[in-house]
């Protein structure tokens, strides 16, 4: 049964909280971005296998441990969960990277997908699916039911913002995903926004607003 994971690091809060301001500029969010991202990324391997091998040091023969199993693959929803990849790759640089590209219809606030593409291998990996904000959970619902199209079993969803309904929306289409979020804010408002947030994550990525 997945869990939700909030993290109250403080460092973590700490940069949620610059990321929030109005006043916080491009580049300072995409760096802050990145710094969550890894400082997050470093909780969601937490239970990643180890296996013991025979090693030499300087002084002696030891057992040590190392990564065993699984490897990682990191699927941003397209376009702002580009801005939280190079985080994970610092602390995971062998990770893989694929892509899912999603829309969400002004309308009707639902995802429709234009574009997928993920490692060959995919299926062979634990999945880390990366968006900024878990809005109303559509775009994580229709990311992940392509991802298990192709194959893929071990799946995990991270956020920095994340609103109460898009948590249930996710749990309850796909109860064997882990959600890990910096922040659980308070509601979405009219216009599907996560309230408090952070305003549009893409926009201030990449400065297009």
């Amino acid at each position: 049964m997945g869990k939700l994971h909030v993290f109250d690091h403080p460092l973590i809060q700490h940069k949620v909280s610059m990321m929030r301001m109005k006043e916080t500029v491009t580049k300072d969010f995409r760096e802050l971005a990145n710094e969550i991202s890894l400082l997050m990324a470093y909780e969601v391997t937490r239970d990643l296998p180890l296996e013991s091998r025979e090693i030499e040091t300087p002084i002696c023969k030891t057992k040590a441990n190392f990564v065993a199993g699984r490897s990682i693959g990191v699927v941003p929803i397209l376009r702002a969960g580009l801005g939280m990849v190079d985080g994970i790759l610092t602390l995971v640089p062998n990770a893989k990277v694929g892509h899912i590209g999603l829309y969400r219809d002004p309308e009707t606030h639902m995802p429709v997908e234009y574009y997928c593409k993920l490692p060959v291998d995919a299926q062979d990996r634990t999945i880390i699916v990366v968006d900024p904000m878990l809005a109303t959970g559509g775009s994580a619902v229709a990311a992940i039911d392509f991802i298990k199209q192709r194959g893929c079993k071990d799946i995990k969803l991270m956020n920095l913002l994340a609103a109460p309904e898009g948590v249930k929306t996710v749990m309850d289409a796909h109860p064997d995903v882990d959600i890990y979020v910096a922040a659980l804010d308070e509601k979405l408002n009219d216009h599907a926004y996560i309230v408090p947030g952070l305003g549009d994550a893409g926009d201030r990525l990449f400065g297009t607003k």
